[in-house]
């Protein structure tokens, strides 16, 4: 049979697990599973991360030294989560633009 008269498809479809994707992560950083890696440098401060801790329910494993630079950009990612803005719908032509331009909406954002 000649490939110009088969109708299916050839290759078969790409499975997500055979290519490194994770479809099914259930361990975010910050839990039990995954703790954060923190680097601070003195015992106040130390104090202070384990309140902003217990207040967000996060677990970090928290390391005292003087000697090396304090490190915190795994707490600082997870607590400065950017958040998608949504309106409640979407102006009509001729009203005032939701960006706070004061042009119509159709000559702004549309």
């Amino acid at each position: 049979m000649s490939k110009f008269f088969y109708k299916g498809r050839i290759e078969k479809k790409p499975k997500h697990e055979s290519y490194g994707f994770n479809t099914k992560r259930s361990a975010k950083l910050g839990t039990e599973d995954q703790p954060l890696t923190l680097i601070v440098n003195n015992e106040e401060k130390k104090e202070e991360i384990m309140a902003i801790l217990a207040d967000n329910a996060l677990v970090a494993n928290i390391e005292v030294s003087a000697d090396k630079e304090e490190n915190l950009v795994e707490l600082n990612g997870l607590l400065n989560k950017p958040t998608t803005t949504t309106f409640e719908k979407t102006p009509n032509r001729n009203d005032p633009c939701s960006c706070g331009s004061g042009k119509k909406y159709k000559k702004c954002c549309a």
